[in-house]
């Protein structure tokens, strides 16, 4: 066969894997010694029991889909604030930021996503800016839906300087069943919204502070899609 009969075929399937690629998400690094572990214990269950290994390969497709990063597209027009986190708005009131941050106690605009364990789990940056200040808490495991979560469950709090000269804070909230928040960010560090830079395990909620002033674009029972839907236009000048 001519490498010109042999064209046509290889085109097909380089078409099939761009298509697939674009349908599966990649897997976020966090998740790979949990697929892997999971991928082994299947591999032993299976010489043992048929049955065994299918609910296996159950559970580790399944930790390989919780840990998916589906591509995005950010909106760029200016002077926006876009969704942190895939899930539900649970919350939009008035509140003072995390008191870690030395921000005072002047209220801000809270934007509260709630996260379920089907949710993609990985956080978004709101806005392009430079990360002023990163700061850990730890705290209780409340149901990340109760408006005393901001203040009593353990959390991970960013600081975002905009480059329009706005302070937004994002927070990371550990829920009931999340026992894990993962941030790869630092103080000082450059980002562009809709940039993937953290991620939460198992049900949670993130924050979103933005200045008075801001419109909020968005209801509680609203759904989210992190790094596409605009939370918030921020105040002008």
């Amino acid at each position: 066969m001519t490498a010109d009969n042999k064209r046509p075929n290889s085109g097909a399937l380089s078409h099939f894997f761009d298509l697939a690629k674009g349908v599966v998400p990649p897997m976020h690094p966090a998740g790979r010694p949990f697929v892997l572990g999971a991928a082994v214990v299947t591999f032993l269950l299976r010489r043992f029991s048929r049955r065994a290994g299918v609910l296996g390969a159950v559970v580790t497709a399944w930790c390989a889909w919780f840990y998916r990063v589906p591509k995005r597209v950010t909106p760029t027009r200016p002077g926006i604030a876009v969704a942190p986190a895939d899930g539900t708005v649970s919350h939009v009131v008035e509140a003072a930021p995390p008191a870690e941050l030395g921000l005072g106690t002047e209220p801000m605009l809270r934007i509260s996503v709630f996260l379920t364990i089907f949710d993609v789990h990985v956080q978004r940056i709101p806005a392009d800016g430079e990360i002023r200040q990163v700061s850990y808490r730890p705290g209780k495991f409340l149901s990340a839906d109760l408006d005393k979560a901001s203040e009593d469950n353990e959390r991970n709090t960013l600081l975002l300087r905009t480059t329009s000269g706005h302070e937004l804070v994002v927070v990371q909230i550990a829920g009931l069943i999340a026992r894990r928040i993962v941030c790869h960010v630092n103080e000082g560090e450059k980002v562009d919204a809709g940039q993937t830079y953290g991620l939460i395990r198992f049900g949670s909620r993130v924050d979103l502070y933005v200045p008075l002033g801001s419109r909020a674009l968005v209801e509680a029972g609203q759904r989210t899609i992190g790094g596409e839907t605009v939370l918030a236009e921020l105040p002008k000048g």
